[in-house]
């Protein structure tokens, strides 16, 4: 499986058990949820990488944990381009890009091991 696709369903699976475990975080309709993960796809494309470059001082300063606050910026950003979900606010992205990148690291783990 190619890495786009890894980091769509890791989205769209985070945000969704994120709906049901907290009540801020809303989604109206299920295409709202794929038009998030695909914006947020996007926007992890062109606009994370200079935000990563304008943060990389804070970045290394926290040994890279500063990129958990950027990936929250991330989905922040791509939530209000999608009308149909709310992620409720910054501790709920924070949240949302943790698990965001744990989900992708064990898709990727499980998707090496069966080559």
């Amino acid at each position: 499986m190619s890495k786009l696709l890894l980091k769509y369903i890791s989205i769209i699976a985070t945000i969704y058990l994120l709906s049901m475990a907290i009540d801020k975080v809303t989604i109206q309709s299920t295409p709202a949820l794929f038009a998030l993960g695909l914006v947020l796809l996007i926007v992890n494309l062109l606009i994370k990488p200079l935000i990563l470059l304008l943060t990389l001082p804070f970045s290394i300063i926290t040994f890279g944990l500063f990129t958990f606050v950027v990936n929250a910026w991330t989905i922040m950003i791509a939530d209000g381009f999608v009308s149909g979900v709310n992620m409720g606010g910054f501790i709920n992205s924070l949240l949302a890009a943790f698990i965001i990148a744990i989900l992708q690291h064990i898709l990727r783990d499980t998707s090496k091991a069966r080559h």
